[in-house]
Order: structure tokens, then C-alpha cells, then sequence
């Protein structure tokens, strides 16, 4: 899909990896919503990128929320693409000095990080059939039935989502994480193939250990370990990196139903 003139959704938008990608699409030529919690700095960075972006206050497990981001989308032309960046984490052991792993905190991180990413997909894949008439019962319409034809375009838009490398080698203290991120790592390719009539694809970035504002949060000395074991490069990854990767992937119509580890090389040890 070429980018220019196209309108993405960036959920966790306005940090980390999801502000690398609002920079690196709205580079390539898209207008972009921003959808992030109300305290962050979503509207600043909005403000700091022009009339091209728009920062609309999400929460991802939100239907209402994450409604109103599209309609946003919607204002700016109609949504194309859609990536899911916004995630929590939570470091915790089943059985730990403080006791039995609470269920609560467990059902958080999989409401955000999985059902969150679900919530997104569904409600963005609607937008997208949205654009150009609504699909028939069968999930066929005219459009994608004549796609042969040269009538139309070869797909409608482009779901990006972010797992992690912990959803295959997740550590000790990771029982929720990991369990959140292999969850989407595994509705890539039902999601993938639910939407392929509809010519919407689906994809899964798994990243490894990145500089982010999380990462930055740990002493120095803890980052240089994590750092020393990756492979090659032997360093954290880049924010620009990543969003490099969702750049390539929207622009390439053969990615889909995949996830990809973006990662240097590294398998997790245990701790």
C-alpha cells in the first residue's frame, strides 16, 4: 500500500514505538491519529507534528474510546492503517515472597495487551470495509470480487500489531505478559485469514529489547545487560527501527499473516 495521502491509527502513539511510527508515517506522507491515555503526552507530540496528526485520548479496552479515535480517522479521510503499540507489562511470579500472583493484575495485562489489540483490530477493520461500501453476508463484496479486474484497488488497509519476543521465550515473572503477547502472536493468522476476502491484511511485529521510556527506567547497568545478550547487533533495538519494519510491511502487499521477530538474533533466557 503506498503510504502518501493514506490515514493511520497508532494506539500507544505518543511514545516509545508508537511515537517512532506516527514520525516515520507521517514522514512517508500519511495523516495519522494518535490515540493514547489522556496523561500522556499525545497532544504534544500532535502540536509538535502539525495539522497532519491528531491526538484523541484512548484507552484501548474502551469500545467508546476506541470509536472515537476512528471517527477521527474518518475526519481525516477515512482509516487505511492501523498499529497497535499501546501495552502495559508487569513483572510478577506465581508464587513469589509476596505471595499467590493476584488474578486481578493478570486479567489487566491480558485485557490490555490482547483484548485491547482485538478491540482495535475489529473495530479499525470495520472502518476500513467502511470506505468504499459495506461488505455482503458472506464477507464478499463487489470491489473485492472484482479484484482481478483492475477495478479496484488490490487491498483496503493494513492492521499492524505488536507482540513480543516473551510470547515464545517469556522469563521468569512473565506469566501474564507472555501469556498477553502470545495471544496475539497466535490471532495473527485467524485475523489474517478472517479479513482476507475483505483485502485487509494483518501482521504481528514481535520486537526483542528496545530503548523505550519502560527500558529507561532500569539502572544502566541492568540495560547493558540486557543489551550483552543480543547477539547482533549487540545493543538495544531502535524505536526508528521498528517503525521502519511497519513502514515496510504497509508498503508491502505479500506480508501478511505472519509475525515477525525484530529481535537481533536473541532467545531469552529464563531470567
Amino acid at each position: 500500500m503506498e503510504i502518501s495521502g493514506k490515514v493511520a491509527l497508532v494506539t500507544g502513539g505518543a511514545s516509545g514505538l508508537g511515537r517512532a511510527t506516527v514520525e516515520e508515517l507521517v514522514g512517508a506522507g500519511a495523516r495519522v491519529v494518535v490515540a493514547d491515555l489522556p496523561g500522556s503526552p499525545g497532544q504534544a507530540l500532535a502540536d509538535s507534528l502539525g495539522d497532519a496528526v491528531r491526538f484523541v485520548p484512548t484507552d484501548v479496552t474502551s469500545e467508546d474510546d476506541v470509536s472515537r479515535a476512528l471517527d477521527a480517522a474518518a475526519d481525516l479521510g477515512g482509516l487505511h492503517v492501523a498499529v497497535s503499540c499501546a501495552g502495559i507489562v508487569l513483572a510478577r511470579r506465581v508464587l513469589g515472597r509476596n505471595g499467590v500472583h493476584d488474578l486481578a493484575s493478570f486479567a489487566k495485562v491480558v485485557s490490555v495487551n490482547l483484548v485491547g489489540t482485538f478491540n482495535v483490530a475489529r473495530l479499525a477493520a470495520e472502518r476500513m470495509v467502511a470506505l468504499d461500501g459495506p461488505a455482503s453476508a458472506d464477507g464478499m463484496d463487489g470491489a473485492a470480487a472484482d479484484r482481478t479486474s483492475g477495478e479496484a484497488p488490490e487491498e483496503r488497509g493494513v492492521i499492524v500489531n505488536t507482540a513480543s519476543v516473551a510470547a515464545f521465550d517469556g522469563q521468569v515473572g512473565q506469566a501474564a505478559y507472555a501469556a498477553s503477547k502470545g495471544g496475539v502472536a497466535a490471532m495473527t493468522l485467524p485475523l489474517a485469514r478472517d479479513l482476507a476476502d475483505l483485502r485487509i491484511r494483518v501482521m504481528t511485529i514481535a520486537p526483542g529489547i528496545f530503548s523505550t521510556p519502560m527500558m529507561a527506567s532500569l539502572p544502566a547497568e541492568a540495560q547493558e545487560s540486557l543489551a550483552a545478550q543480543v547477539p547482533h547487533p549487540r545493543r538495544l533495538g531502535r524505536p526508528e527501527e521498528f517503525a521502519r519494519l511497519v513502514r515496510t510491511i504497509v508498503e508491502n502487499p505479500m506480508l501478511n499473516g505472519e509475525v515477525i521477530r525484530l529481535d537481533g538474533g536473541i532467545r531469552m533466557a529464563p531470567r
